[in-house]
């Protein structure tokens, strides 16, 4: 997952599952849902630079290919990584909170 992917997923999410003219409500993935989604992409985008290393150390890939996979890669991680201690943070502070 890149910038990019996570700017549509959140501006997705903001849309409140009214997108479509007729007013019809659009059926939105839910929260856990969007979590695995965003995990097999940032799987995915490991496992294709995994694979351009792979081809350019046979000699079958340029450098470039390989420097633009791992900073997708590298991307999509400090994407999950953000997210997760956002979660942590407010998990932690609705445990704060008075009953």
């Amino acid at each position: 997952m890149n910038p990019i992917m996570a700017a549509k997923a959140y501006a997705a999410v903001q849309g409140g599952g009214m997108a479509t003219g007729a007013g019809a409500p659009v059926a939105q993935p839910g929260f856990g849902e969007l979590l695995q989604n965003v995990m097999a992409d940032t799987v995915q985008s490991s496992r294709a630079a995994e694979t351009q290393m792979g081809m350019a150390i046979q000699g079958q890939g340029s450098m470039i290919d390989v420097v633009t996979a791992v900073s997708s890669a590298e991307a999509s991680l400090q994407t999950v990584v953000a997210v997760r201690d956002q979660v942590i943070s407010a998990y932690q502070e609705i445990m704060r909170m008075p009953i």
